[in-house]
């Protein structure tokens, strides 16, 4: 008496959730007509891509070309730096004397460099330039981040009566 015990692993695969196969795409001609006879599902599809004699878009294609090309970084606006000059030529110290350029940079602890690179407006606008203008308003006692219209004006305003 052979028993043949059937085990899980002799039952055949089951695949859940398996995809469909996906139909032929049948162009057009004797393949469309032979389809069309034997009842089977057609699926016809134009590939844009091989338009004959159209136009090509040309002006999209010079405009990605436009989009793609690299930029210069973003400077910090000329009126920030003629702010900052400004302020430090009217800051007078004890002897009557302006504030120069490396005063101020060792007022907030920079380079004079970094200084003349702001008052000439060649900083790049970037997060260190602005930690910089952060660290000079106090000092020149004037708005030198934010809206455009407020730049150079005085950092606390007006005193309230």
């Amino acid at each position: 008496m052979a028993h043949h015990l059937q085990s899980d692993w002799d039952a055949p695969n089951v695949i859940i959730g398996q995809k469909r196969t996906a139909r032929p795409t049948v162009a057009k001609g004797a393949a469309l007509n032979i389809a069309q006879r034997q009842g089977s599902a057609i699926a016809t599809a134009k590939d844009p891509a091989q338009r004959k004699g159209g136009p090509a878009d040309y002006q999209q294609k010079a405009k990605l070309d436009a989009d793609d090309a690299p930029k210069p970084p973003s400077t910090i606006d000329p009126a920030v730096g003629k702010a900052v000059a400004q302020a430090r030529l009217e800051k007078k110290d004890a002897n009557g004397k302006s504030m120069t350029q490396s005063e101020l940079a060792k007022r907030i602890n920079a380079t004079p460099k970094d200084i003349a690179d702001i008052e000439a407006s060649r900083a790049k606008h970037d997060k260190a330039s602005l930690a910089l203008l952060a660290k000079m308003e106090p000092v020149l006692g004037i708005k030198l981040r934010g809206a455009t219209a407020l730049i150079g004006t005085p950092l606390h305003g007006p005193k309230k009566k």
